[in-house]
């Protein structure tokens, strides 16, 4: 084999490896992880550290956490709840959260995304609009009735939209990660902590000084 063949075989190694580096959360290394999140951590792991097999019990596999009502009182009219290692500790390292979406009449989970994970939202009650954009701009959005499924792409930004003015809706989410991560776009961009620069949001969005010193205000930036 001569010299030049070496960096083109490189490449195509990497590349036929790439699809198992790039999976969202690890796999388990066992039938499963119970996260102990009891004891104090004397070092820092990526997850919860495993609870003693012989101490697992059916409970550390189930929740009642996404049997309350959220609380929809704020500027977008909307609450998650979401598992987690301490109110469902099975899940540890399974790659999976799930959530409870309530949106008041007209209530909103504005455009975000989850750098770390795809989604899928069942609408459980009501009526809601969903949507997402991909990297060419394109929308795609469905109304979603009771028992309708949608599936949001790993990372796209995305939205879930109450449309009915009087009304209640209720969904239910499965991400692909045990820690999805969520970032709200306008959040983000006006509300940062430092602030992002004047010049450079103003330039962004084409938006002027007051226009933008509107909207701090309102995302209280």
């Amino acid at each position: 084999m001569s010299p030049k063949s070496f960096p083109r075989l490189f490449l195509i190694l990497i590349l036929a490896l790439l699809p198992g580096v790039v999976k969202p959360d690890p796999d388990p290394l066992q039938d499963y992880c119970i996260g102990d999140t009891k004891k104090p951590q004397s070092f820092f792991a990526n997850g919860a550290p495993c609870l003693d097999p012989s101490l697992v019990l059916p409970s550390h596999f189930t929740t009642s956490a996404l049997t309350e009502q959220g609380n929809t009182a704020n500027m977008f009219g909307f609450n998650l709840t979401l598992t987690s290692t301490v109110n469902l500790p099975g899940a540890n390292t399974q790659g999976l959260t799930m959530a409870r979406v309530n949106l008041a009449a007209n209530g909103i989970v504005p455009l975000h995304s989850h750098p770390r994970a795809s989604e899928v939202t069942v609408c459980l009650q009501g009526s809601i609009l969903v949507g997402f954009v991909n990297t060419s701009n394109y929308l795609y959005t469905q109304n979603l009735r009771q028992g309708d499924s949608f599936v949001f792409p790993k990372g796209l930004i995305h939205f879930l939209y109450n449309v009915d003015p009087v009304n209640p809706a209720l969904a239910v989410s499965g991400l692909s990660s045990q820690n999805p991560g969520a970032q709200i776009a306008s959040l983000s961009a006006f509300a940062s902590k430092p602030a992002i620069p004047d010049d450079v949001l103003k330039k962004t969005f084409q938006i002027s000084g007051q226009d933008m010193a509107t909207i701090r205000k309102h995302l209280g930036g």
